[in-house]
């Protein structure tokens, strides 16, 4: 009891103080009025963090045996942001190194990015050129097991922590095909993961990505797994390769694409657009923030473009296929996206050994529309971005697993005089955008070539 009573006395004292900063007692000139109800509200507050001391202090002196400390407190973290939402976590000091690799895009791992869905580990999406997708793991793959152990009541965090690991480990993966029918277990050895982010439709002879899709009509066609730093560079040597072979039309391939670095979507809508909002930020204690098109900046702004997207595209893949869209810049083809438009902010702790990824703001598109689906919204209110009108084009669960498997052939790199293989697939969603894109170039020559009336010549004055 005296033991605990002294670490009490101690923290009761850092709370006062902590209390007293906060304008309890400051002796600022406040009316009586106002002063109240800053006092009730402080009250609250104490009284709260003294529950919350009282409680640890009881578990930690008279439960049945020895508890940690520090996983005591970081369970207590943890226990608070489960109770906001999914994408909110603690990032405890074991764990910041591996938190930092993720943002770099170099980390030992499979190359998976996965969310919850329904309680389950679902795969939003393999990595092109991973372990994961050299495997076979598909979006919509439901992850049931991390080496025999259950992911049942598994976070994000929790898979992250058994799915990276050192380069040259093995890892075996039982999953579930779109979360449905027996358990498959699929063997894998980790790799330093660092994959390009920008693709084109297939390799050539010579090893090289293929932009150009269509040499006929000039129709390029570029596809992005994910935004990491060094996206917008990649898609500017895409988009110089096939400006130098006279492009007329883009599809922008964002299927399955998980989002990442909202820094490089802003970068790249910038290369389209002259003028216009790209996206704003609010929160409830973040100031308003509007990223505007500067102008000058479009590098491409004058051929059509269509957007593919289907309901595995979020995030910052939704903040430039809206801002696009809105912007009157490209059509979007396909289904509509998964819905995740909040903004984690990155709050160091403890002198940055340890960090909280805090939900502080959503993103909102051109139009004033909120991006993020929050828990409960149903279909027919307005999140995520749907295709332009006329344009919708929706997978089967057999149709998203035939496109998955042909693209991964399409991706891998064969032995040089090697053609690429034949596509059986009868891809829709890329078909209709193509369709478009050639009625819109059509339509462009048809007029370039059009005479323009001969100018009058000497006209009688008007009477």
């Amino acid at each position: 009891m005296t033991r605990m009573n002294s670490l009490w006395g101690k923290l009761f004292q850092t709370l006062l103080g902590s209390l007293l900063a906060c304008g309890l007692g400051s002796g600022s000139a406040m009316t009586f009025a106002d002063e109240e109800p800053k006092k009730d509200r402080v009250q609250e507050d104490f009284e709260l963090m003294k529950q919350f001391v009282e409680t640890f202090e009881q578990i930690d002196t008279n439960y049945v045996r020895d508890v940690d400390r520090r996983e005591l407190m970081q369970a207590a973290i943890q226990g608070m942001l489960d109770h906001l939402d999914q994408y909110s976590t603690y990032i405890p000091r074991e764990d910041v190194r591996r938190f930092e690799q993720i943002v770099e895009q170099e980390f030992g791992g499979v190359g998976i990015d996965v969310s919850i869905r329904g309680d389950r580990l679902t795969v939003i999406s393999p990595l092109p050129g991973t372990p994961a997708f050299r495997a076979g793991i598909r979006p919509g793959d439901v992850i049931v097991e991390v080496d025999g152990t259950s992911t049942e009541g598994f976070r994000v965090p929790d898979a992250v922590k058994v799915l990276q690991g050192p380069p040259g480990r093995p890892v075996t993966l039982g999953i579930r095909r779109g979360g449905e029918g027996d358990v498959e277990q699929i063997a894998m050895t980790r790799e330093v993961i660092q994959v390009p982010t920008v693709h084109g439709h297939h390799f050539n002879e010579s090893g090289e990505w293929e932009f150009m899709l269509d040499e006929q009509h000039k129709i390029g066609y570029i596809r992005m797994s994910h935004f990491s730093r060094h996206t917008v560079e990649e898609i500017q040597k895409a988009l110089s390769r096939l400006t130098e072979h006279s492009m007329k039309g883009l599809v922008l391939d964002l299927r399955s694409n998980p989002g990442g670095l909202l820094e490089a979507a802003i970068e790249i809508a910038d290369l389209f657009l002259e003028s216009g909002e790209i996206v704003s930020v609010k929160g409830r204690n973040v100031p308003f923030r509007s990223w505007k098109a500067k102008k000058g900046d479009a590098a491409y702004p004058a051929f059509p473009m269509a957007i593919l997207v289907n309901r595995f595209s979020a995030s910052a893949s939704e903040v430039l296929s809206a801002c696009l869209q809105d912007n009157n810049r490209a059509i979007v083809v396909g289904e509509r996206t998964w819905g995740k438009g909040s903004v984690q902010n990155v709050i160091r702790l403890e002198s940055d050994e340890s960090a909280l990824k805090l939900t502080t703001a959503s993103y909102h598109r051109p139009s004033g529309i909120n991006i993020h689906r929050f828990p409960g919204a149903g279909e027919d209110e307005e999140w995520g971005v749907k295709p332009s009108t006329g344009f919708e084009v929706s997978f089967t669960s057999e149709q998203m697993d035939q496109w998955f498997r042909e693209r991964r052939q399409q991706e891998i790199i064969r032995p040089a005089g090697t053609p690429a293989p034949e596509q059986k697939f009868d891809d829709l969603q890329l078909g209709k955008a193509v369709a478009w894109l050639n009625e819109q170039v059509s339509a462009a020559v048809s007029t370039a070539s059009t005479p323009a009336a001969p100018e009058e010549k000497n006209p009688e004055p008007p009477k």
